[in-house]
């Protein structure tokens, strides 16, 4: 039996359809969060604000691997569990939106769209010392600067 406030944080996690494609991808296995970021077309800020609300609902579990995140579905044994999803993935079936992140979530599974590689370290841009940064001068700056020469 879930509790009423499993109940309401469960659909506050349903309540987005940003948060629903996720789960409609996330039905057919774990993926990483850049896939996800490429097949919705989201920035990577927004897609990780959406999974850690579905982490904090209960909808979503995530495993590191290195610098990769992975997120999935729950193992769901309850059978209301098994009921809600069962529904959404009835639900998702009959919708363009969903049928469309589906197809570009094969696409990008067949073309590898996670190019994530180990971060190697760059050396540090030296600057020569002849090249000065220019400031830009703004009225608010020329008028300080010509009231202290007129001084």
């Amino acid at each position: 039996m879930i509790s009423l406030a499993g109940l309401e944080s469960l659909l506050k996690g349903l309540a987005d359809a940003s948060r629903l494609r996720i789960l409609n991808l996330l039905l057919y296995g774990e993926l990483c969060g850049c896939d996800i970021q490429i097949v919705l077309g989201l920035t990577q800020s927004n897609v990780s604000r959406h999974l850690s609300y579905l982490k904090h609902s209960g909808l979503v579990t995530e495993r590191r691997d290195g610098f990769r995140v992975f997120h999935a579905l729950p193992d769901f044994t309850r059978k209301e569990w098994k009921a809600l999803f069962e529904f959404l993935q009835a639900a998702f079936r009959n919708d363009p939106v969903f049928q469309d992140d589906l197809f570009r979530l094969r696409q990008a599974i067949r073309d590898g769209a996670c190019k994530m590689q180990q971060l190697v370290p760059l050396p540090a841009a030296s600057r020569s010392p002849s090249r000065r940064r220019k400031t830009m001068r703004t009225p608010a700056r020329t008028a300080i600067s010509g009231s202290r020469m007129r001084q």
